[in-house]
């Protein structure tokens, strides 16, 4: 299984119906390529200082899965989309 973590920090301005459409665009690709054993999105609650605002967690079969993943044309139209609107983001995969 390979477990891939991204979280995003919005800009300042980005207004809460596009935070809103980026967590939906992300929810979308829960199934966009086989083997993909879970996957999920959400917006920070505890909003501490180092929090960032949106995370997602999805687990894959393995490397291959995430590979297809990553070059799918609705994953990369996504990625564009939350470049647009976001001052930060950090990512890390392992194998578990």
């Amino acid at each position: 299984m390979l477990t891939h973590i991204v979280v995003w920090k919005y800009r300042a301005d980005t207004a809460q119906a596009t935070r809103e459409e980026h967590v939906a665009l992300l929810r979308s690709l829960n199934s966009i390529v086989p083997g993909i054993v879970s996957f999920s999105v959400g917006f920070d609650t505890l909003h501490s200082p180092r929090s960032y605002d949106t995370g997602l967690l999805a687990v894959f079969r393995d490397r291959s899965v995430l590979d297809a993943y990553s070059v799918h044309p609705d994953h990369v139209k996504v990625v564009e989309f939350g470049r647009s609107i976001t001052d930060l983001m950090a990512k890390v995969d392992f194998e578990d």
